[in-house]
């Protein structure tokens, strides 16, 4: 059994409105671009693949697209989209879940391998998308650096954004690399909501382990989908690993 909270049905009807910052062309063309060009002709395959927002527009771009989703509901969304009911969606976790075929890009964006909980399962996950990429294949991971730097003494929570319609804050456990979510959101009806999800922290470092074990090499490490380069002051990366050609 997955260790993943699961997106429920409101979750699910929600969850496009509450990231609408994600959908702005400005955030998901360049990641778009990105993966079109590791993908070429394709197949790509999204773990995670949630409602369609990164799925749909590579698929407009003439990638065949397939996706591995955990939440029904979420499948659900992204079938009531324009094009939705022509990307395969396999409905499972995504360090287990198989479908058909190899493919030249496995990609898993918006920090989503935290949802995984415990290493295990992370390193599955890896190994998973090994197992789904064709020789000389690639798999990319968005992810951002855990803000534990900014914890002074005697603070339990890190801000990481404030503002008219959103306030979010992340608290973590530094021994086990657990953490929470906390959003407080306001609705379109002006109503505020919180809503929290769990997940587990992973260093840049320790993600190329976990490729190391599902035998896949670093190719290339940027602080973001533009290209800028990663430093140590860098607040997220998008790191590409390649499968050997034989």
């Amino acid at each position: 059994m997955t260790s993943s909270d699961l997106w429920d049905a409101g979750h699910a009807e929600r969850y496009d409105e509450e990231a609408a910052d994600m959908f702005a062309p400005g955030v998901l063309s360049p990641a778009v671009d990105f993966l079109a060009r590791l993908a070429g002709s394709g197949p790509a395959l999204e773990f995670a693949i949630g409602t369609g927002r990164v799925a749909l527009p590579l698929a407009a771009r003439g990638v065949p697209v397939s996706g591995i989703e955990l939440s029904q509901p979420m499948v659900g969304r992204l079938r009531a989209k324009p094009g939705g009911q022509d990307i395969p969606v396999a409905i499972g976790d995504m360090a287990t879940t198989r479908v058909p075929g190899q493919f030249s890009l496995v990609y898993l964006v918006f920090n989503s391998i935290g949802n995984l909980r415990t290493q295990e399962e992370q390193v599955e996950c890896f190994r998973n998308a090994a197992r789904h990429l064709a020789p000389g294949g690639r798999f990319v991971i968005e992810l951002w650096i855990p803000g534990i730097r900014r914890f002074p003494p005697g603070q339990t929570a890190v801000p990481f954004e404030v503002s008219e319609r959103h306030t979010g804050f992340d608290t973590y456990d530094m021994a086990t690399q657990q953490g929470t979510s906390h959003h407080y959101t306001r609705g379109e009806d002006g109503l505020m909501r919180y809503g929290t999800s769990n997940f587990r922290y992973i260093w840049p470092a320790e993600c190329d382990l976990m490729a190391q074990l599902a035998g896949m090499t670093l190719e290339r490490r940027v602080a973001d989908w533009d290209g800028a380069p990663f430093t140590g002051d860098s607040e997220s990366h998008v790191s590409v690993w390649r499968k050997p050609l034989g």
